[in-house]
């Protein structure tokens, strides 16, 4: 069962309306509109679209997301005043990261946009204070040394491709190749170069339609002196304890 009637009411309290201004907008009943608060009704394609774009959050969000999970602050804006699943917090208001474990790295293609992938992946919050969405992903490969497979970068969500910077380096989320790590050059509007710190490797182009997230990144976790066996989320988990990082698992 979705939670858009919950999702609703949150969504208007936020936008300190009442249920009659919405419906005016809308163009519907205003009992209309209450049964899909109440939860005595479910809202049609059409409707569905026009509280998307209404509220500004994402159909799969407004179906699957749950909003009572964070600060009405800390929606995540992309693109075309389209919001992702909240930025979640911890109960004292901090923002955490989510963790993408090796197992389940080769499924973030397909699952990025999951609410359900999402929401399952394991929770860090760093021992100082962060802004925006961060997010830590599995390195995969020697092109980016020191950093080798096993290894973590954690990197903070980019909304646009205009906020690249020449010469830095970004884990991008690209339709071929999924996770990758690289430093990139913006050739034009539509092309990027992505460049390994291993030269043995030669750049590639890709283009920007086929990027769908771009995270700048921020810091790493080196993994190296560990046998390959040991590389798995228990491990990551350790490492992060020894360096007083709190780590949580979602409560369902």
């Amino acid at each position: 069962m979705s939670n858009i009637s919950d999702n609703l009411r949150i969504l208007r309290k936020i936008k300190n309306v009442s249920q009659e201004v919405v419906a005016d907008d809308l163009g519907i009943p205003r009992s209309r509109f209450a049964s899909y608060e109440e939860g005595r009704a479910e809202p049609p394609c059409a409707m569905l679209i026009s509280l998307s774009d209404y509220y500004h959050v994402s159909i799969d969000a407004l179906l699957r997301g749950d909003f009572s999970r964070t600060s009405p602050d800390s929606l995540l804006k992309i693109g075309k005043n389209r919001f992702l699943l909240p930025i979640v917090v911890d109960r004292k208001g901090n923002d955490c990261i989510e963790v993408v474990p090796v197992k389940a790295s080769a499924g973030y293609l397909n699952g990025y946009a999951d609410p359900e992938y999402i929401g399952k992946l394991p929770l860090m919050s760093l021992p100082f204070s962060i802004t925006g969405k961060h997010r830590s992903f599995p390195i995969k490969g020697d092109s980016m040394p020191p950093l080798k497979s096993g290894d973590y970068v954690i990197g903070k969500y980019v909304e646009s491709v205009s906020e690249l910077v020449n010469g830095r380096t970004y884990i991008l989320l690209t339709k071929e190749d999924g996770i990758v790590y690289k430093r990139v050059q913006k050739k034009s509007n539509a092309i990027l170069e992505l460049h390994s710190d291993n030269k043995i490797y030669d750049p590639y182009p890709v283009k920007t339609e086929d990027i769908f997230e771009i995270w700048e990144f921020v810091c790493s976790l080196n993994l190296s002196d560990k046998k390959e066996e040991e590389i798995n989320l228990e491990s990551v988990m350790g490492m992060l304890r020894s360096l007083q990082v709190e780590m949580q698992q979602i409560k369902r």
